[in-house]
Order: C-alpha cells, then structure tokens, then sequence
C-alpha cells in the first residue's frame, strides 16, 4: 500500500487530496494518513497541508515497495547481524525462487574465509535466493553468472571497467569494489538452493580501514542510486537465469576477468599456494602453474594478485 500511495503521489507535481487518494485505493483517509506517517518516519519527504499531501523528496531507499513486481519476494532489514544468515533460515523454510534479503547495514558482514566485510550505511549489501533445477556439480557456475552479470550491469551504467577477481569479486582500476559469497544445499544430486551474497559499495568510503578497496561514489565523485542498480540487476540475473545455458557461463566470464595470465597467490584453508593463472577450468576452478613446472588446480579460496 505505501507504494502505491508514492505511485500516486509521485504522478503528481503537487498536492493530492487525502479523498483522491482513498477513492483510488479503496481505503480510508484514516489509514492513509497512517501510511504517510510511516512513510515519513522512513525518509520520505511528504508535505501534509490542509488540502491533502505532497511528495517534495524520497530517500535512496531500498525498502520492498520500491520495487514494483517484487515487492512480495523483497525482505528489507534497517539492520542485521549478516544477511546470509537470514537467508538461509528463509531457504530452509521454502522462501521461493529470487526472494532478495536486503539489508541498510549489517554488524557482522562477512567474505571468503570468515573474514570481515565492511558494510557501513550507503553500500548494497543483500543475498539472494536461487532455486535452480540443475545438478550439484554446475551449483558454481551459478556464482559465476552472478559476477558476469553485476560487471556487466555497472559497465552498462557507469561506462567504468569493471572487472572479475577470482573467483568473484569485482574490482575497478585495481581496487575492490563488491564481493560475493555463496552457500549450497542440496537434496541427493541436485540443488535445493543456491543462496548468493553480495556487498558492493555504492555511496559508503570504506577506504579508511581497508586501503585496497572503494566505492562508486569515490571513483564516479557522485552519489549513486542504490534502488536503480538493484533494480537492474535483479532484473538482469532474472533474464540470464531464465535463459540457462549454463555451459557458456564460464568462457563469458573469462571475457571480464583481470586475473588469468598473472602471478597469484591463493590462501586456502588448506594452505597458501602461489604460481601463474593460465585457466579456470569447467567447474570454475583456477588452474595454477607453481615455479616448479607443476600445475595445480584450486577449487576455493582468497585471490591476491602480483
């Protein structure tokens, strides 16, 4: 109902009428003015005179109304422990297919090996649910369209050239700029979910405390619009899932990546393990060739390159 009671007023340049807005929605000015009271505590600058109301200015936002069509699978949080978290409990529970967790910030943001991720307000930082009727052994091409898809959207919407770090993070001019995480269940050989993790940073500076990352907004030297690089990107993920073929996911991710060819390092949870990348093979694994001629292949872990 809020954001049909926005729709409303944002078709507007100026005031609406508290008996417009009921005779359109079928509800009771009563409980409109309790909608934008609600609306109001959320941001949203609404201007009350005694000829109804006025929308003057809305937050960047991404609160489930704001997404026309979605809005039933959007579960948004002011601010949580780790948004994974939330999802999983979702997915075992039968959350359908692309319900999206949202968060404004979360406390214990985590990446790849437990370790930190900073998520101050005015970044992005939700996980998305996927239901894919495909086996266990394609569940990592999946995180590999995710990372195709979100460099393709910021080079569509920026002109910058983003890029893929292995096996998913998104760097810009060499320094980070969003990271995924990934969890799997399944039920025999197939997938039951696979539940995606993103963090990019939008309008927040985590330069501070982590010097080889940065924001859109530093290398753009504007704010962004949160709701609209969501917005296309779930769109976009939707249309590439729907249309499978995930036989060319990784030879299109190839096509973004910036660390084939080069010196890496690798820290597992097995131990560190360095050498040239020359491949990344069908299940998304990294192809190493250590000093002393011998190639090994890596299925997880931390990328730092040379």
């Amino acid at each position: 109902m809020k954001g049909r009671i926005l729709n409303i007023l944002r078709a507007e340049n100026g005031i609406v009428s508290g008996e417009a807005i009921s005779s359109v929605l079928g509800i009771s000015r009563v409980s409109i003015w309790k909608h934008i009271h609600k609306l109001s505590e959320s941001g949203y600058d609404i201007r009350s005179t005694p000829t109804g109301y006025q929308l003057t200015g809305s937050p960047d936002a991404l609160f489930p109304w704001e997404f026309p069509g979605k809005e039933e699978k959007i579960r948004y949080y002011h601010e949580v422990s780790s948004t994974m978290d939330i999802a999983r409990e979702l997915a075992r529970k039968g959350s359908p297919h692309l319900t999206v967790v949202i968060a404004g910030s979360q406390t214990k943001g985590r990446g790849r090996l437990k370790r930190v991720w900073l998520s101050d307000k005015g970044g992005i930082f939700f996980t998305i649910i996927l239901r894919l009727q495909i086996p266990v052994v394609l569940s990592s091409r999946a995180n590999f369209m995710a990372s195709v898809v979100l460099v393709k959207t910021l080079r569509e919407m920026f002109g910058i050239e983003a890029m893929v770090k292995w096996p998913n993070d998104i760097l810009v001019y060499g320094r980070k700029v969003s990271g995924m995480l990934s969890e799997m269940e399944a039920e025999a050989d197939m997938v039951s979910f696979v539940n995606i993790g993103i963090g990019l940073n939008a309008n927040n500076d985590p330069s501070d405390r982590e010097p080889a990352a940065t924001s859109l907004k530093q290398i753009l030297k504007r704010d962004v619009s949160r709701k609209e690089i969501l917005t296309k990107y779930l769109d976009a993920l939707e249309r590439r899932i729907d249309a499978g073929d995930y036989d060319s996911v990784i030879s299109e991710w190839k096509n973004y990546t910036c660390t084939l060819n080069r010196e890496v390092k690798i820290v597992t949870t097995n131990g560190i393990f360095s050498g040239l990348a020359t491949d990344v093979d069908e299940n998304g694994s990294l192809i190493l060739k250590q000093d002393n001629g011998a190639m090994k292949s890596v299925s997880f872990g931390d990328c730092f390159h040379s």
